[in-house]
């Protein structure tokens, strides 16, 4: 069963799961966004799947959710139907998040957020690609990258491109990774994502992007020709001989603490999509303030739609998973032949991409370095470390660089 937005010849069929709530409405907006047109309830259809076809719409459709219940945030229950809730399975929004305390407001003490919120913009996804091998093999040289500042300031890059994922397949760009040897870049976050609540205040910004509100959506600003500008830059690099590989955040979204904003997750079903701790508080394996429950089925499935998406409709080489142990968590604890992990390595579309592991989180047994089974690769800090201090002169650092530069055996043994 699909969820999102599927635009169909009829019209378009929203559909969005939710365990918990008792009523959801889809909230449909005029080509601006900014005028909420109509309000439509749907219907339940089992296994906590709410869903309703609505005649006449297609692509550019505007829309966002809403969902009703019970509101006891101590239980993980955040409804409230003021609050617009962008569709986790949305494919573009139509502006960038911007933190304001009202996003963050109790039930009945805050207005309708829908003035403060991106809506989610229905749309027919590009023809999936034929699946192509990887152009990455372990042993290549890896560039990671933010992609905002590394063409920001590039004089040969149209000034109007610069900053954003078709900057990268400027001819100028191209070359300068071909000059450095560079097998695969790999992008920083380019998901839309939220400043944390204490930036605005200080006149700052998240400019990395690991903060994340759903995990298909590209940033408008990083990404404003959409999803086609990631599949024409992908296939432009393709050319060059240099593979994409995407980092990903699964491990947490920017709906942050109990005191974070409800973009959500939060507000179609905290319980299904957040680890809770016994006493009902929110998990932070992550330092963010919440854990997303990679081992319930409904997670999962969204994780899963999500990388096929980017390799179906995008042709990636491959991801990087920010703090992967939340990832292989079962009921709190690592495990490497946890059902995601399993299921990512051992998906048709999935299985031959290049997957690589940052083995650690900062919740208990986090640290997970040489854990991760093939065929994970994983981000070795020991290396780092290591390397480090080698330059640095430090005392007995050549021995421990040569066992870095011949594989770490101490650690993959």
């Amino acid at each position: 069963m699909t969820l999102g937005a599927s635009i169909t010849p009829e019209g378009i069929r929203f559909a969005v799961c939710s365990s918990s709530a008792r009523r959801l409405w889809v909230s449909l907006f005029d080509d601006s966004g900014a005028r909420e047109i109509d309000r439509l309830e749907l219907n339940p259809e089992g296994e906590g799947v709410h869903a309703l076809l609505v005649p006449g719409l297609g692509n550019g459709t505007r829309y966002g959710f809403r969902a009703d219940g019970d509101y006891a945030p101590e239980r993980g229950l955040w409804f409230d139907p003021n609050k617009l809730l962008i569709d986790p399975y949305a494919v573009e929004v139509d502006r960038p998040y911007q933190y304001h305390w009202r996003l963050a407001a109790k039930r009945n003490e805050g207005a309708d957020t829908s003035s403060l919120m991106p809506k989610a913009i229905a749309h027919s996804l590009p023809k999936p690609q034929p699946p192509q091998p990887p152009l990455f093999r372990p042993g290549g040289l890896i560039y990671e990258l933010n992609v905002r500042s590394f063409t920001m300031l590039h004089p040969d890059v149209p000034e109007a491109q610069r900053g954003t994922i078709a900057a990268l397949a400027h001819p100028a760009v191209v070359e300068h990774l071909k000059r450095l040897g560079v097998s695969a870049v790999e992008l920083m976050p380019i998901t839309a994502s939220i400043d944390e609540r204490h930036l605005p205040p200080l006149g700052l910004n998240n400019a990395w992007g690991y903060n994340p509100v759903t995990f298909m959506a590209l940033d408008p600003r990083l990404a404003p020709g959409g999803l086609s500008e990631l599949r024409d830059t992908v296939a432009a690099l393709s050319e060059a001989g240099i593979g994409t590989i995407l980092d990903l955040v699964f491990n947490h979204t920017g709906e942050s603490d109990r005191l974070g904003p409800t973009l959500s997750l939060r507000g179609l079903d905290a319980r299904t999509y957040y680890r809770h701790m016994p006493d009902g508080r929110l998990a932070n394996d992550t330092g963010t303030g919440n854990t997303v429950a990679c081992d319930h089925p409904v997670v999962q499935r969204m994780v899963l739609d999500t990388l096929r998406h980017f390799v179906r409709h995008a042709g990636v080489d491959g991801f990087r998973f920010d703090l992967a142990p939340v990832l292989g968590r079962v009921d709190g604890t690592f495990d490497p032949e946890a059902p995601l992990l399993e299921a990512i390595a051992g998906d048709p579309v999935l299985a031959d991409r290049v997957l690589i592991a940052e083995p650690w989180d900062i919740g208990a047994t986090g640290y997970q370095l040489g854990n991760f089974r093939p065929p994970y690769l994983e981000w070795n800090d020991r290396y780092r470390d290591d390397v480090r201090r080698f330059w640095r002169g430090d005392a007995g650092a050549i021995g421990a660089l040569a066992t870095r530069l011949a594989g770490s055996s101490d650690v993959f043994g």
